[in-house]
């Protein structure tokens, strides 16, 4: 079981806290991370692309001349392919992108992530409220006593925190998540985690081996 130091707001020790071997020292396993990753961007994909077939254009109601006799090609329509104006031929249509991924694999690709960041030394355990105000100057002073300011950081909460989730919104690089929303992505592309210590025993109900 790793052991890490809790940190208050004004970057002193307040403690340590006891991680879970589960959930933060879990297999790293690379190849989870890119199936991940891959799924939440296909799940990203609008797949709105659309075009028009030969029965969505205008015209093409008889054919464009008598099917013999006139020395040129046959033609049946002016709605085909090769006439100006004419529908596309295989062309895209609307579709989904997204696929799922086993929910024990999901897990564990993140479980891994918050283990490589442990080891990485990047996570932070904060105890006590972050901001007490809506305010993104109070926000960027906070990561600055943290020794965080140029680093791109995901805060996460133990739930619904207005006033820092509108403090961080205008902050480049700052991500606020709440931990049902936390993911592997958001976890590999920010170079510092900040967690909430009573953010950390709900990640870890919900991460462990029993979940």
């Amino acid at each position: 079981m790793a052991k890490l130091e809790v940190k208050n707001t004004d970057n002193k020790k307040a403690g340590s806290i006891d991680l879970s071997a589960d959930v933060f020292e879990a297999d790293v396993k690379p190849h989870l991370f890119h199936a991940e990753v891959r799924r939440q961007l296909a799940a990203r994909h609008t797949g709105t692309h659309s075009s028009k077939n030969r029965a969505s254009v205008s015209g093409g109601g008889a054919k464009p001349w008598k099917q013999k006799g006139t020395g040129r090609a046959r033609q049946g329509t002016t709605r085909a392919a090769q006439w100006k104006g004419g529908g596309s031929v295989f062309g895209p249509v609307p579709r989904g992108y997204d696929h799922k991924i086993p929910k024990k694999m999901r897990k564990a690709a993140l479980r891994g992530a918050l283990s490589m960041r442990l080891q990485e030394d990047a996570l932070t355990v904060i105890d006590g409220e972050l901001v007490d105000e809506i305010k993104t100057k109070a926000l960027l002073a906070l990561l600055n006593t943290l020794g965080l300011s140029d680093n791109s950081v995901l805060i996460l909460s133990d739930g619904e925190n207005e006033k820092l989730e509108l403090s961080a919104q205008n902050i480049p690089n700052v991500n606020v998540l709440r931990v049902e929303g936390i993911n592997v992505m958001d976890v590999l592309r920010h170079e510092k985690i900040v967690i909430m210590k009573t953010a950390v025993e709900l990640i870890e109900h919900r991460l462990g081996a029993s979940a």
